[in-house]
């Protein structure tokens, strides 16, 4: 199975950590629904699994919920660089999922979490399109939105460091990370409880120092760095992990796979996704712009969304 869901007595207390009334959630739930009508900028957006989603990620805090909403329609109409042409089979695709792997994994930690592993297949490869590698995290995540249909307590990522080189990280310019990180905070309703860096060298800490200004305080805090798998068992079961971090998840490339496969089976909704972003044009007071989610000069401010 592609993403195991958590049993009911993980869901009671997945249900206690994310504030969610089973008396009250379909309220909340229609609630959105009409405020999200009312809105003439925003698109007709009846799904009602990713909206669920979005009060989970939100606590249930509808204020929230409505700013995390308008941002993720937000960021569609102004970052076409990781929201246009989400086809897995184009050439550019195919070349990053040949030498980059993202998997969400199937398992859940003992307090329902999902654990995504990144890593590079060889340090020796060529560079990938970096914008692009970003819009197939993006794109898995927009996946993760339709099908966690229960909710998870949050994410662990694993970012392996394995193949990191310096021409590769000198592809990762300030601007381009700042504009990713601020899409996966405020458009996404990620729980982001830890990131584990593994098979470490001396560049991973002038990496962490790069994107440290770019990640929120709490984030920041929970940078975790291993010198060996033993300390990363000692926060993710290692029976959830793939064979390659001696788990019994099997090969992350089967894992892999099964991503790619299911990013294919959705390339038809991807395409009428493209719709689904604000309309500047009608939005109530000033449009948002390109400048106002990421300044001038690429510095962030803090957006005020109604």
């Amino acid at each position: 199975m592609l993403l195991i869901q958590p049993t009911e007595e993980m869901s009671k207390l997945i249900r206690v950590e994310l504030n969610e009334n089973v008396d009250t959630r379909e309220k909340d739930l229609a609630y959105i629904k009409d405020w999200i009508s009312k809105q003439p900028h925003l698109p007709n957006f009846e799904d009602d699994y990713r909206l669920m989603t979005f009060l989970r990620g939100c606590k249930f805090s509808l204020e929230k919920c409505k700013k995390k909403l308008d941002m993720y329609f937000t960021m569609r109409a102004l970052v076409p660089d990781f929201f246009a042409n989400r086809d897995v089979t184009r050439p550019e695709m195919r070349q990053i999922t040949s030498i980059v792997q993202v998997p969400p994994l199937p398992g859940l930690t003992k307090n329902g979490r999902r654990v995504v592993v990144m890593r590079g297949i060889d340090k020796d490869m060529p560079t990938p399109n970096v914008a692009e590698a970003m819009k197939l995290v993006l794109m898995i995540g927009d996946i993760r939105l339709k099908e966690e249909l229960i909710g998870v307590a949050g994410d662990v990522y694993v970012l392996d460091a394995t193949v990191a080189t310096p021409a590769h990280f000198s592809k990762f310019t300030p601007a381009l990370v700042k504009k990713f990180l601020i899409c996966v905070q405020e458009a996404y309703p990620v729980k982001l409880k830890e990131v584990h860096v593994i098979n470490v060298s001396p560049l991973v800490d002038t990496i962490i120092n790069f994107v440290k200004p770019f990640l929120k305080e709490k984030i920041r805090n929970r940078i975790f760095v291993h010198s060996n798998l033993e300390k990363l068992y000692e926060y993710i079961p290692r029976e959830i992990l793939p064979t390659e971090y001696g788990g019994d998840a099997g090969p992350i490339q089967a894992i892999h796979e099964t991503w790619i496969k299911k990013l294919e089976e959705y390339g038809p909704w991807f395409k009428e996704q493209e719709a689904m972003k604000t309309n500047e044009a009608l939005r109530p007071g000033k449009p948002k712009t390109h400048d106002d989610l990421f300044g001038l000069e690429g510095s962030f401010r803090q957006l005020a969304i109604d």
